[in-house]
């Protein structure tokens, strides 16, 4: 008998919150998302790394920027990056997620744009691979608070 009406008591406590909150707006509106790279720079690449990051990859971003498939970009230092840690964040913001035939136009563009094949993009990344090694990706998506 206790049990139930503890039941009861909590169901009515919870339809009494959940009441106001379903009648109220949201707090925040889904906003872009935004691509994190982390990458560990091996020794003695850095200044090539960063040579790249400033030279191929600038350019591509800006490209993306041009055409509005992404709003803005950056690369961020890690200078007390503990072991395990990235030596720097790629940071790449998205207005939106596309779907899979605009992403394929895009991609189709980027390779007119860098005068290359999906292959040779991807040989090109792998080339990469006596400067850094990539870390892992994570996506995240902003929450823009009213």
């Amino acid at each position: 008998m206790k049990t139930s009406l503890f039941a009861g008591l909590a169901l009515a406590l919870s339809l009494g919150v959940a009441a106001p909150a379903a009648a109220q707006d949201s707090s925040y509106t889904p906003g872009g998302y935004t691509d994190v790279s982390g990458i560990d720079v091996l020794d003695g690449q850095f200044e090539n790394y960063m040579d790249y990051l400033a030279g191929p990859w600038k350019k591509q971003n800006e490209f993306a920027k041009a055409k509005g498939y992404i709003t803005s970009y950056q690369v961020l230092a890690n200078p007390y990056a503990r072991k395990g840690e990235p030596d720097l964040f790629l940071v790449v913001n998205y207005p939106k997620i596309f779907d899979a035939a605009e992403e394929l136009r895009q991609q189709k563009e980027f390779e007119a744009f860098m005068k290359a094949d999906a292959r040779a993009l991807d040989t090109q990344f792998a080339g990469r691979g006596t400067m850094r090694k990539s870390m892992g990706q994570q996506q995240l998506r902003e929450m823009k608070l009213k």
